[in-house]
């Protein structure tokens, strides 16, 4: 499972689009370095070079569905229909009777606990599994605590959004390496484990040891969706540069009907003027000399332009307030024409809203640059949630914990899929014309944040239910995939130092204030001359010399 794998929600989904906590674990535990230094005492944040191709695990793709799209350009596959018959990807029982505890994050109704569905699937595993699911709106708190005692489950999940503060010290500190079982050929062992792709392994290297068990990201994952529907009504034509995106803004707003073009676009305003992602990613060579984001010329020039569908009023009033969870009520009500989203809420947002309303169509926008040319897109990093094990384990107990994530990482198309995501036939799901439709058991029991979160295959797009929304998705991602392009730290898990943790914070800020009439474009300068003089160039040299050591994530 990724965020935007079959029946997973994007993290703006789990989230409902609430701000990061950023609270520090407690526990005095000492600041992590970063990869600046020696590969010495397990302390770095990042590994490079022949170090880390020494640690990762080997390659072996599976190919156990043929999809109906394929892939191309890295782009993930779509999947129409549900392969029949399902394939076999784990041979026999892969447990041996053992008990392991779970800690997972959590949006929604906490399922009973030994309900059908965990019967079933522990079954099928040969051990048992006991969850500890925690509320996922405050789960960084939850996992600071935990983390800071010594009563810690055999498997826990921690997304990257939660690893604020001390949390990836505390990764190095608490969890297990599990090269000794995974790197190189020895992950032919857990092929379902080998199915999943180097980069994701990469990004799952902490302290530069392999930690982490990944769940594989799409190469990118934010876009603009449009009413394709109300667009028609209204004879629009689709803008293909900035200029005719105002333009397009300027015609199609109407107040009085309280109907406007757009709400927050800034996350894809950023990608239509090449603008390079956040940490560890805000940086690029110009020559030699590593140049940060808010330097560029290109941070300006958006931001310019999100002032200028600012001054047009062009912007839903609730979204110049920040109203951002309710961005997806005013898209399927009407209220705007085009928001900006996670992919991963595609699938849910459209089959939603087909029956409430059978017209609603909504679409992606071919992302395009402000000139009208090709998009300068930035990968988006190749995993985002990892699991992990209780480094006290012993080793027979890691190797069946394994065996079982495994299982759980099955592909699509497979029985393992089909059990781990949907439950067992008859009582979690039923099939209609082959497609499965979820009972409401299976809606309370069969919950992604189970055992999902342990491992998972690569990124596809697989929607049975909805094979419009598959030609769609697939379509745009391959036509976006030719412009995606590898930041220059890609995949690389770099922590900063602490004195420089809230350096950028202000920019949050501030950009805010400047794309809503409240400060100048201009401010920016000032902004920035603080930040070189504050730790920004010192900054600078300390990722020149992750640079200088690891080399850069391309």
């Amino acid at each position: 499972m990724t965020p935007n794998s079959p029946y997973t929600p994007s993290r703006r989904s789990f989230l409902a689009s609430t701000a990061v906590a950023a609270a520090a674990v407690a526990g005095g535990l000492p600041l992590l370095a970063a990869c600046g230094g020696p590969a010495q005492g397990g302390k770095e944040g990042a590994t490079g070079g022949k170090a880390l191709k020494a640690i990762l695990p080997k390659y072996v793709p599976t190919n156990l569905a043929d999809p109906d799209i394929p892939g191309v350009n890295g782009s993930s596959a779509g999947y129409t229909e549900l392969p029949d018959p399902l394939a076999t990807s784990v041979k026999g029982t892969p447990g041996k009777g053992g008990t392991f505890k779970a800690m997972t994050p959590i949006w929604g109704t906490v399922p009973k606990k030994d309900n059908a569905y965990y019967t079933a699937v522990n079954q099928a595993l040969g051990a048992t599994v006991r969850f500890d699911p925690q509320d996922g709106n405050t789960y960084q708190e939850k996992i600071g605590a935990v983390l800071a005692g010594s009563d810690i489950a055999d498997i826990v999940t921690i997304p990257g959004w939660n690893m604020q503060g001390q949390i990836r010290n505390a990764i190095v500190s608490k969890f297990a390496d599990l090269g000794p079982y995974l790197s190189g050929d020895k992950v032919e062992k857990y092929p379902n484990l080998a199915n999943i792709p180097t980069g994701a392994w990469q990004m799952s290297v902490f302290g530069g040891k392999l930690r982490g068990l990944p769940m594989p990201s799409p190469v990118i994952g934010n876009a603009i969706f449009y009413r394709k529907d109300l667009l028609d009504e209204l004879g629009a034509t689709l803008p293909t540069s900035a200029g005719e995106l105002l333009a397009f803004g300027k015609e199609y707003t109407n107040a009085k009907r309280k109907r406007w073009a757009f709400d927050d676009l800034w996350t894809c305003i950023q990608k239509i003027f090449g603008l390079l992602p956040d940490a560890p990613h805000y940086w690029q060579l110009d020559g030699d000399k590593l140049v940060h984001k808010i330097e560029t010329a290109e941070y300006r020039e958006a931001l310019a332009f999100a002032r200028k569908l600012h001054d047009a009023r062009v912007v839903h009033p609730d979204a110049e307030a920040n109203k951002d969870a309710d961005a997806k009520i005013r898209f399927t009500g009407g209220g705007t024409l085009m928001y900006n989203d996670g992919t991963g809420g595609w699938h849910g947002l459209a089959s939603e809203q087909a029956k409430a309303n059978p017209e609603f169509d909504m679409r992606a926008l071919d992302l395009f640059s402000a000139d009208g040319g090709k998009p300068v897109l930035y990968q988006d990093p190749p995993a985002g949630i990892f699991s992990f094990i209780n480094k006290n384990l012993p080793k027979e107990r890691i190797e069946e914990l394994l065996a079982l994530v495994d299982y759980t990482a099955a592909p699509y198309g497979t029985k393992e899929f089909q059990l781990i995501n949907f439950g067992v036939e008859g009582t979690h799901y039923t099939k209609k014309d082959g497609v499965p439709v979820r009972t409401d058991r299976g809606i309370q029991e069969a919950q992604p944040a189970t055992y999902l979160f342990f491992a998972s295959p690569p990124s596809v797009i697989a929607y049975p239910d909805f094979p419009e929304v598959v030609k769609e998705y697939a379509g745009w991602m391959a036509r976006q995939a030719p412009h995606v392009r590898k930041p220059l730290f890609f995949g690389m898990q770099i922590v900063e130092p602490q004195r420089y943790a809230s350096l950028y914070t202000p920019f949050d800020d501030l950009q805010k204030d400047i794309r809503r009439g409240r400060k100048k474009v201009s401010d920016i300068e000032e902004a920035v001359n603080t930040w070189k003089k504050s730790g920004g160039d010192e900054l600078r040299k300390w990722y020149d010399d992750i640079l200088e050591k690891q080399g850069s994530g391309r």
